[in-house]
């Protein structure tokens, strides 16, 4: 229980069913650096308490921080510091959430960590189970479950992933929930309301460079590091165009020389667009996909399924091409792999 009111729900309906469950607070990230932000965990830890008491169940918290040091904030930073656009909250669900809090659970006699979560589950003929988009399309979060296996799913409980947000938040009023009207936080997964350019700069040293116009070469301007920059971002660059009309756009980071490449946001900026990408570290939540297969994919949260095709590589790895040519797909992210509304599994794009 996170202290919002997706959780909330979710122990609710869980109750009303008649399982026999306990709330536990996952304490990942207390801000002890005092980075610029609000981190709001005290507050979160007493509104998950309150529900609990509403519910009548027990509440507990579990402090995993120095995993969540090791598992995530390393991942993280490790992946700025080498040129990457990193996603922490899919790394978090995978690595502590449905890693290291579900096998406390289990340690702990527990049978499932449920999660409020906008995805569903459901069972399959032959015993698997399957992850599908939550039917909200606009609250939809699967894609932050994307690197989670099978076993892990197994394990996994999703109670609202059928519930549209407004007939959420009615529930909870009419159960009388303290986070009923509580707005839905936004930020790094469980460090709370930081910006990402704070919490890098303060643990990622700057290395200032040249931002450099991609088609000429020409230097307009200088930066602070790379790390602050991903493939596609106009705001932030620093850099006015001096031309009507037109926005610079990030379109490549250069190790070699330290350069930032930008150029004017068109469908021709080199690097801009991409019509295929590879991924590694590929990892499925059902039967791998071992031959070229026509699916989906989802190249970024929020963004609409697009058709691909599927090339298997070996060694974990794989060949996408896109029908239509995306936008900003920068190395670290990840790409979601569909088949209609099930989510099969996902990459790193290289």
């Amino acid at each position: 229980m996170s202290g919002g009111v997706d959780s909330s729900v979710a122990a609710l309906l869980l109750k009303q069913q008649g399982h026999d469950i306990v709330g536990a607070y996952m304490k990942n990230w207390i801000n002890e650096d005092n980075v610029i932000g609000h981190c709001p965990w005290m507050q979160d830890i007493e509104d998950a308490r309150a529900v609990c008491d509403r519910l009548g169940i027990e509440f507990r918290v579990v402090n995993l921080m120095q995993d969540y040091r090791e598992r995530v904030v390393s991942y993280l930073l490790d992946g700025y510091k080498r040129g990457l656009t990193p996603n922490p909250d899919i790394m978090c669900n995978r690595e502590i959430k449905f890693g290291v809090f579900r096998q406390w659970a289990r340690d702990h006699g527990f049978d499932a960590v449920a999660t409020g979560h906008y995805a569903r589950r459901t069972e399959l003929a032959d015993g698997q189970f399957a992850l599908i988009e939550g039917a909200d399309k606009n609250k939809d979060q699967s894609y932050f479950l994307t690197l989670l296996n099978q076993a892990q799913l197994a394990d996994a409980r999703f109670p609202i992933g059928h519930i549209p947000k407004p007939d959420l938040r009615r529930l909870a009023a009419e159960a009388g929930l303290p986070t009923a009207a509580k707005k839905d936080s936004q930020g790094i997964c469980f460090i709370g309301e930081v910006k990402m350019q704070d919490f890098l700069r303060q643990y990622v040293p700057d290395q200032p460079g040249p931002i450099l116009r991609a088609t000429d070469g020409r230097e307009v301007g200088r930066h602070p590091g790379l790390h602050y920059y991903t493939i596609g971002q106009r705001k932030g660059i620093g850099v006015p165009s001096n031309t009507d009309n037109q926005a610079y756009v990030v379109v490549g980071k250069r190790a070699d020389d330290n350069a930032l490449l930008v150029a004017f946001d068109a469908a021709d900026a080199p690097g801009l667009f991409q019509t295929e990408v590879r991924v590694h570290s590929l990892q499925w939540n059902a039967s791998p996909v071992t031959s070229v297969q026509r699916l989906e994919g989802r190249v970024r949260y929020r963004d609409p399924r697009v058709a691909i095709e599927f090339i298997p590589e070996g060694g974990n790895t794989a060949l996408v091409r896109f029908e239509e040519p995306q936008r900003g797909l920068a190395s670290g992210q990840i790409l979601a792999i569909h088949d209609g509304e099930r989510l099969l599994g996902g990459g790193v794009y290289i």
